[in-house]
């Protein structure tokens, strides 16, 4: 019998992940809060956050600065992929969806904090904790 440890039992990697943010307007506090909520959401949810990459111009160009040390970072081993606050640090419609096709290019996934899809059925962002709440919410009773 074969005395090495089952893969339940080993030491699993843990997936490394690079955010992006797109920062023009704030200050260092609102830097600092972009930043904090990556890094309690991969807290949260496993991943390491290896490092940051932001972008500070105002003008959005497909490759800036930022983006092209990210899709670099990308390029590591063991990378899983990219973390930004919401899609719109991508920046505009053209240039987001160029920047998720490179993302999707280096083989590592986007990660978005905070989706635009809704978290319930009736398109509001609270949770509900029973349909009947649901249902006196929208002044049905049963």
């Amino acid at each position: 019998m074969d005395d090495e440890l089952i893969t339940g039992r080993r030491r699993v990697a843990v997936p490394q992940v690079f955010g992006y943010l797109r920062h023009v307007t704030g200050g260092l506090v609102r830097h600092a809060a972009l930043v904090d909520c990556l890094t309690d959401y991969c807290r949260r949810h496993e991943p390491a956050l290896c490092g940051v990459f932001t972008d500070r111009y105002a003008t959005v160009a497909i490759r800036c600065p930022a983006f092209v040390g990210l899709l670099d970072a990308l390029e590591l081993p063991d990378t899983y992929g990219t973390v930004v606050p919401a899609l719109s640090h991508l920046g505009p419609r053209r240039v987001a969806a160029a920047r998720k096709q490179q993302i999707g290019a280096t083989s590592t996934r986007l990660i978005v904090v905070r989706s635009i899809k809704p978290t319930t059925d009736y398109g509001h962002p609270a949770v509900r904790t029973s349909a009947s709440e649901a249902k006196a919410t929208r002044g049905v009773h049963s």
